[in-house]
Formats: structure tokens, sequence, C-alpha cells
């Protein structure tokens, strides 16, 4: 009987992707947080994952959306340092959280293929 991994493993290999995608927007735009006329963009969750159950998101090109400042800077530079890291923190707690629930249904599927 063969296991089907797609099936097997759910959405978090899915949801591993988003975190790494989405690391890799905010730390951009922590980077940028000096450049005058930078736009911070970001990925949303919700969004991702509505794409990803339409069958839409499996070549991980996630549209990211522009993000509106609550204050806005004289250079019209839309990162706000503070909120920002916040994010990125928040992202990689989420990001170890979906490792850890990827590698929790791993270690079922050894478990049930040694028979354990």
């Amino acid at each position: 009987m063969a296991i089907n991994l797609d099936a097997a493993l759910g959405i978090h290999p899915q949801t591993l992707d988003f975190r790494v995608e989405r690391s890799k927007m905010l730390a951009g735009n922590l980077a940028n947080a000096e450049t005058p006329g930078y736009k911070a963009r970001d990925l949303d969750f919700k969004t991702v994952m509505t794409q990803i159950n339409s069958g839409m998101g499996h070549d991980r090109s996630y549209e990211a959306a522009y993000r509106v400042p609550y204050q806005t800077s004289s250079d019209q530079n839309t990162v706000e340092l503070g909120k920002e890291q916040a994010r990125y923190s928040q992202n990689a707690m989420d990001y170890q959280t979906s490792l850890t629930f990827l590698n929790m249904k791993i270690a079922g599927l050894k478990s049930a293929i040694e028979g354990q």
C-alpha cells in the first residue's frame, strides 16, 4: 500500500514555505528601514491559505500587499521599525510551530511504517 505524502503531511509543508517567504519579505523591509521612499510589503496568511486551498498557491508565487503605516514618515518610507521587528519575531515563532507540527506528522508516519 502506497502512502501519499501530500495527503499525509497535509497543509504543513505549504505553511512552512509561506513562513520562509514571509521571513524573506520582512527581512527586506527591515533592511530598507532607512531607504527613502521604500514601501513595506507583507504577505497575508489567510489570503495565501485561500490560494493554496483553491490550488493556485503551489508555485510559491504569493502576492504581497503594501502596508499602510500607522504613522507616516517625512521621507515616504512606510517601514515602522518596531512593528516590523515584532512581525518578524512573530513569524519566526509561527515558523517554529509549523516545523513542530510537520515533525510530529513525520514521526507519526515513521512510527506507522515501522509498526510501533
